[in-house]
This record gives C-alpha cells, sequence and structure tokens, in this order.
C-alpha cells in the first residue's frame, strides 16, 4: 500500500550482505521515489559511508555482516540523529543493550514495513 506521502527526496542507506534482500529493497524504495546508497555489504564500507555522505534520512541494517556485527554503524548513525531499522534473522536479545530501544524487525521484512517504521510512510512492496 502506498500512502499519499512518498519517499520523494529521501536518501536511504541499505547495509545488508545479502545481495537478492538487499536488491529487491533497494527497488522497492526507488519505484517510491527514495536515492538509495548502497546497498553496502561490509562495515567498514558503510562507516565511511555515513562518516563522509552530506545527508542520510534513514538506514536499515542487517546485524550480522559477513560475521561482522554492524553496531558500530547503528552508533554512528545514532551520533548523527539518522534514525535507522535493525532487519535481521537474529532476535532483539544478540543487540547491545545502548541499542536495544532501535527499531527492530525480523527477516522477512517488507520495504513498505520499513519506510513505515522509519517514516510512518509505507511503500509498495
Amino acid at each position: 500500500m502506498i500512502r499519499s506521502r512518498s519517499l520523494d527526496g529521501r536518501i536511504l542507506l541499505i547495509v545488508e550482505d545479502e545481495y537478492f534482500i538487499a536488491d529487491d529493497m533497494r527497488r522497492a524504495f526507488e519505484a517510491s521515489g527514495a536515492t538509495v546508497i548502497g546497498p553496502v555489504g561490509r562495515v567498514e564500507e558503510a562507516l565511511e559511508i555515513v562518516a563522509s555522505a552530506p545527508r542520510i534520512d534513514g538506514a536499515v541494517l542487517d546485524i550480522n555482516l559477513r560475521h561482522v556485527p554492524v553496531y558500530p554503524v547503528a552508533d554512528l548513525l545514532r551520533q548523527r540523529g539518522v534514525p535507522f531499522v535493525f532487519a535481521t534473522g537474529y532476535e532483539s536479545t544478540v543487540i547491545p543493550e545502548r541499542l536495544r530501544d532501535a527499531i527492530h524487525c525480523e527477516k522477512p521484512v517488507e520495504a513498505g514495513r520499513v519506510a513505515d517504521m522509519l517514516f510512518g510512510e509505507a511503500v509498495a512492496g
């Protein structure tokens, strides 16, 4: 379902190492008017992007990227005031206490649900 407000003008970062999941999410966000950074599949690359991108409106983070936890990326996004969603197969109990208040949804996730959690707007897909 697409609500009256779209994702036009939003810049979203996707940090996900599963190609098909990342690509599906990217296509759904772009079809709804967003600009997508990534998908990025490595923590180091995601940290570089978050540190250098002039603007990020929201992010979708997989918790485990090739056996490396994404928490430093979440910490940096939080420092910048960027909302994010953990989209993962892990339960919320694996999230460190300092990040437990972050939005968490278990895979499989729909791009519309993620957009709604980040911005209160749903997108198709």
